[in-house]
């Protein structure tokens, strides 16, 4: 008997309105466990190499993974797989919330969604049960709106909905998937590959949870992480949200300011975490069965700029993206600016990082007002940006170039290209590499362009700082040198790359990375393995674990070989050479030099060629010889 999952992957052909169920054996679960690496199996065994991202031919997944839906903290996670038209390479987003342990209770650990139907379809996955229903009714309609629709023409409010907005449905290239009306699989456009395929929405609603093999040890588990949340590093998550972090990011000149010429922004305190918590909080809200209760829900009943609760509320990466970005320190329009995101469907991080790219190329006089359609861009300018949000959603005008993304508007204007913060043409989320060295590093070879969440940060591994508070969790990863935050040296690069495995192996069987990892989360390492067999009765070990991550990593690296890419697409963006200014890193900068150097010893470390591609070597070690053949070793 299998426990902690189905055993059941659906596969939606929509254009022949065929549904048909796969059920792999235990060797495919414990290989791959779910989330990330099962997605991006998918990936490459189903998408062509050089399959238009927006074509009937890019397959775009929804991988659960083999411990969510446990009751226990942090497992309620889903990873969205397909070729980013955003990048153009491989994509790969995570969300929380309800609908990752709701698809589980329908009874099914995944979704492969093949071509494109002819007029706007939505699936309704229910107790095993899968059908493809007319959505024309459902398209060009806000997320909540669409949320109420379906469980009132389904009959049960209790139904959870994963959909593309009509920002994506209109063009927008960083559209994203949204649930409850305010969690978002937000990066690389898969909300835009959703819409492409004419489906509106994945609905679902199920009444059994696969059975947990021990289930004594998944309660203890949880009962731990319950009792010891109030003195762990993480209570400031569930108090103040990830925006608790906003005010040590900026004390610390880590907060990307006016498009990242600074990183400090002197309105930081007027849209921090606190300030939010002591005038527009309404409510704590979770994601399925965790304690943390780090989501913020907002309202905004009195001013210019009114804000639904519907909607959620900002987390730190759009408080920074669309306030100190952009120069903004309105809460209120900040907060507008996060609920057009989600009303739309669109990721918080390009949208913003894209208006701010807009708003540097005015303030330097690249950009004028017969370009922005009579606005002033200028940083700081809060209702321009509440309007600009707006007019990318509704594709309209000077939106329709921003909601290409920062890099392809500036080559479509043909300026300000040197002005753009991104990688692969992935904007940079709010985390600031001249004061985290390692994040240079991994922006530049992460397979799908910039992010935040694929590796441990300096900070957890500086002696300096709570070293020796994490030694214990970071000592079964073989890391027990820390080293200062500002170095990028072999050693830091080892660390970067073992902590991206970790890291990989959570998007896999899929944790989050706030209640589980190797350093200041709820839950440590070796708990990691205590809940993978608690829940599915293998006896795996931290070393099995690893290399599903390690896996991971590769398959995605994989994608991108075959679509010949690789290391020239590694790169960090001019702005990281220029020096910072004001505040604590005050002329700080990123030099091309130590990258470069890092790079080489990364790809060494990691079993890659001098390109950055994965070798046959490291493709058999790793018992993916099949990946190999497809790449041509």
């Amino acid at each position: 008997m299998a426990y902690g999952y189905n055993g059941k992957i659906l596969h939606v052909d929509l254009a022949g309105g065929k549904l048909e169920v796969e059920e792999p054996d235990e060797v495919f679960y414990r290989k791959y466990t779910g989330g990330s690496a099962m997605g991006a199996y998918y990936l490459l065994k189903h998408t062509p190499s050089g399959a238009d991202p927006l074509g009937p031919k890019n397959t775009l997944s929804l991988m659960a993974g083999v411990v969510t839906g446990a009751p226990v903290s942090g497992q309620a996670r889903v990873t969205a797989t397909a070729k980013s038209p955003v990048t153009g390479l491989v994509g790969d987003s995570q969300s929380g919330g309800f609908w990752p342990s709701e698809l589980k209770a329908a009874g099914f650990d995944g979704i492969v969604i093949h071509g494109k139907a002819d007029s706007p379809l939505y699936l309704w996955l229910h107790d095993g049960e899968a059908e493809l229903r007319d959505a024309t009714h459902l398209w060009g309609q806000f997320t909540a709106d669409v949320e109420d629709v379906l469980r009132e023409k389904l009959g049960d409010k209790r139904i959870h909905v994963l959909q593309c907005g009509p920002a994506a449905e209109k063009g927008v290239r960083f559209g994203a998937l949204i649930s409850n009306a305010n969690r978002a699989n937000g990066r690389t456009g898969m909300g835009t590959v959703m819409a492409s395929k004419n489906l509106k929405a994945v609905a679902v609603r199920g009444s059994e949870r696969p059975e947990v093999a021990d289930p004594k040890t998944v309660r203890a588990l949880a009962k731990w992480g319950a009792d010891n949340l109030d003195d762990s590093d993480v209570e400031g998550l569930g108090l103040l949200g990830t925006a608790e972090v906003l005010r040590s990011q900026n004390k610390e000149g880590g907060l990307p300011t006016r498009n990242w010429s600074s990183g400090t922004f002197e309105g930081a305190e007027e849209i921090s975490g606190h300030r939010m918590s002591d005038t527009i909080l309404k409510e704590r809200d979770t994601c399925f069965a965790c304690v943390v209760r780090c989501k913020r829900v907002v309202e905004v009943t009195e001013g210019p700029f009114l804000v639904d609760p519907r909607y959620g509320g900002p987390e730190y990466e759009t408080l920074s993206t669309m306030g100190s970005y952009c120069g903004v320190s309105d809460l209120a329009a900040v907060s507008l600016a996060n609920q057009l995101c989600n009303m739309y469907g669109m990721d918080t991080i390009s949208c913003g990082a894209t208006i701010a790219w807009a708003m540097d190329c005015f303030e330097q006089g690249l950009l004028t007002t017969e370009d922005t359609d009579g606005m002033e861009l200028h940083f700081g300018n809060a209702e321009a940006l509440v309007q600009m949000v707006e007019r990318i959603g509704e594709w309209e005008g000077f939106g329709r170039v921003l909601g290409e993304g920062s890099a392809r508007a500036a080559e479509a204007l043909g300026v300000g290209k040197d002005l753009v913060v991104a990688v692969k043409k992935h904007e940079y989320p709010a985390h600031m590499p001249q004061v985290k060295r390692s994040l240079a590093l991994i922006y530049a070879v992460n397979a799908f362009g910039a992010d935040h969440q694929s590796h441990e940060h300096d900070p957890s591994y500086d002696e300096d700082e709570d070293y020796e508070y994490y030694v214990d969790r970071l000592a079964p990863l073989d890391l027990l040198d820390p080293q200062p935050k500002a170095i990028l040296n072999a050693e830091k690069v080892r660390y970067s790359l073992y902590t991206q495995q970790l890291y990989g192996l959570l998007d896999s069987v899929h944790l989050c990375q706030f209640v589980w990892g190797p350093a200041w989360q709820l839950y440590g390492t070796n708990q990691i393995v205590d809940l993978v067999q608690a829940v599915t009765g293998w006896e795996v070990s931290l070393w099995e674990l690893m290399k599903v991550g390690e896996r991971r990593l590769n398959l995605l690296r994989a994608f991108n070989a075959r679509e010949g890419v690789g290391e020239e697409a590694d790169t960090i963006p001019a702005k990281l050479l220029i020096p910072l200014q004001g505040g604590k890193s005050d002329g700080v900068a990123v030099t091309a030099e130590e990258v470069e150097a890092a790079k080489a010893i990364y790809y060494r470390m990691a079993g890659w060629d001098d390109n950055g591609r994965p070798t046959r070597a490291k493709l058999e070690e790793l018992a993916l010889g099949w990946v190999a053949d497809e790449l041509g070793l």
